[in-house]
């Protein structure tokens, strides 16, 4: 029975010591590692261990989280970037000169039927496009004929056949206007400064030509220098009149003998 007190004390020391130095070591840094004797109250050193394990845990989840946060902004900032270049908008925008016709020559009318060339230079240009599409439209039929589709920038010409025109939609005796435009941008494509504006500012006639007759034949609807055979009665009828009102008054005056 004494033996038995005595190991129960000192297993009762031991514990407290345990307990004390688990309750110290929770207290701190919360990194250093605990070591208990082997006792009784075991159970209470180890569970001071993990709760600061636990500590530890949350603090480094924390700092993962905000870490993650700050890459995924820098992704959602770097995807946004563009391959366009923007050029000085001082600069004009690229142009069209026209070489045939040539801008000196006056109005252009040509007969449907006929192959027509138009021939240009481009201007201004700081970017250069590789292909361009050639219209011909016409205001009165609002319809837009394909000259050329995907033309490589270094073709500056185009030659339009007149006479292989849709059936449904013939050319008519009418003014036209010529368009030349990028062809990855439309012709809807608002102008930017280096780049290809649309090219509208050309303007040509279109006429279509009438069988031949006599000129024998021939009734001018428009002119006005002829005289109609109404027109040459009256004349004649006003011109009668006149020579007889002054022969006479000159036979009245010479026979009261005022001459």
């Amino acid at each position: 029975m004494g033996r038995a007190d005595s190991s129960s004390s000192s297993g009762s020391s031991v514990s407290q010591t345990a307990s004390n130095t688990a309750s110290s070591t929770a207290s701190g840094s919360g990194s250093s590692t605990i070591t208990s004797a082997p006792s009784s109250s075991g159970g209470s050193s180890s569970s001071a261990s993990g709760s600061a394990s636990n500590s530890n845990s949350d603090s480094s989840n924390t700092s993962g989280s905000s870490s993650g946060s700050q890459t995924a902004t820098g992704t959602s900032n770097g995807g946004s970037s563009s391959n366009t270049t923007i050029y000085d908008p001082r600069l004009p925008a690229g142009g069209v000169q026209m070489v045939t016709p040539a801008a000196t020559s006056g109005s252009q009318y040509y007969k449907v039927g006929d192959q027509i060339t138009f021939g240009w230079n481009f201007t201004s240009l700081s970017a250069t496009p590789s292909a361009v599409d050639v219209f011909a439209t016409c205001t009165s039929q609002a319809y837009t004929y394909t000259l050329a589709s995907n033309q490589s920038i270094g073709s500056t010409a185009v030659t339009w056949d007149t006479g292989a025109v849709p059936t449904d939609h013939p050319l008519l005796t009418d003014t036209y206007t010529l368009i030349i435009f990028d062809a990855a941008s439309g012709v809807s494509a608002t102008a930017q400064a280096g780049y290809l504006a649309v090219f509208d500012s050309f303007s040509f006639g279109m006429y279509t030509p009438q069988p031949y007759t006599p000129l024998n034949d021939f009734i001018c609807a428009t002119c006005s220098a002829g005289l109609s055979q109404t027109e040459r009665q009256a004349l004649g009828f006003m011109l009668g009149m006149a020579a007889v009102t002054v022969l006479s008054f000159s036979w009245f005056v010479g026979g009261l003998g005022l001459f």
